[in-house]
């Protein structure tokens, strides 16, 4: 029997095997993997649970912040507060002289003053005169018996320079508004200097008695407020004595 024989043709054999199978797989560095015999599924399913896939669908990007659009209109200005109205002004009146008041000798010269009315921006006035008026004086003993009118004034004139006899009532009562007449307008706001001189004669009542300086309103209706008639007033200290 001859056995050494069929021993070296098996041995032969498996050294050529390993060769082809690499041939066959492409990869001649590594051995091809086998194949699995496909199996059949199972009788109680129709079809193959498929698996999950192994791929994870990326999520959405988390959107950055969008900036406004600027409107197409321009923004309203920003109006400022109104200014609250400006507080009513009413008419005043002063009245100047070089010693704050006058003080006259019967038969010397005349002393000069300024009355000034400034008007407010409460009221227009179409007629607005200046008045004057004082007491009678009670006299001091010695004193000679004088004119009825024993004070003279005057306005000087401001176009022409001139002075000017002005009116000088010498009453213990007052005169109504409604019964002057004359008066020149006055615009709201607006301001009106006068000057005035006032003399003593040479005989007549001395002692003080103050020279009362009034704006009449000549429009005023009868039976106005006083303080509509008049709407400004005051008082200059007058003094009266004799040389001797």
């Amino acid at each position: 029997m001859h056995v050494r024989p069929r021993l070296l043709i098996a041995s032969a054999v498996l050294a050529v095997l390993p060769a082809a199978l690499t041939a066959c797989s492409g990869h001649p560095d590594r051995p091809a993997a086998p194949s699995r015999p496909a199996t059949a599924p199972p009788s109680g399913s129709a079809s193959p649970t498929p698996s999950p896939s192994a791929t994870m669908t990326p999520s959405a990007p988390t959107d950055a912040p969008t900036p406004t659009a600027a409107s197409a209109s321009p923004a309203s200005p920003v109006k400022a507060p109104a200014a609250p109205p400006a507080p009513a002004t009413r008419l005043s009146l002063t009245a100047g002289a070089p010693a704050g008041g006058l003080a006259l000798v019967r038969g010397g010269p005349a002393q000069e003053f300024t009355v000034t009315v400034r008007n407010g921006n409460a009221q227009a006035y179409g007629h607005l005169l200046i008045a004057f008026q004082m007491e009678p004086l009670t006299g001091e003993p010695g004193d000679l018996p004088g004119p009825d009118a024993s004070f003279v004034l005057e306005r000087r004139d401001p176009a022409t320079g001139a002075w000017r006899a002005a009116d000088l009532r010498i009453a213990t009562d007052a005169k109504p508004a409604h019964l002057y007449a004359g008066g020149d307008p006055l615009a709201r706001d607006a301001v009106r200097s006068e000057r005035y001189r006032l003399r003593a004669t040479a005989t007549g009542p001395t002692g003080s008695s103050p020279l009362l300086v009034y704006a009449i309103d000549a429009d005023a209706a009868e039976g106005a407020p006083s303080d509509f008639e008049h709407p400004g007033h005051l008082s200059l200290p007058l003094t009266t004595r004799r040389i001797l």
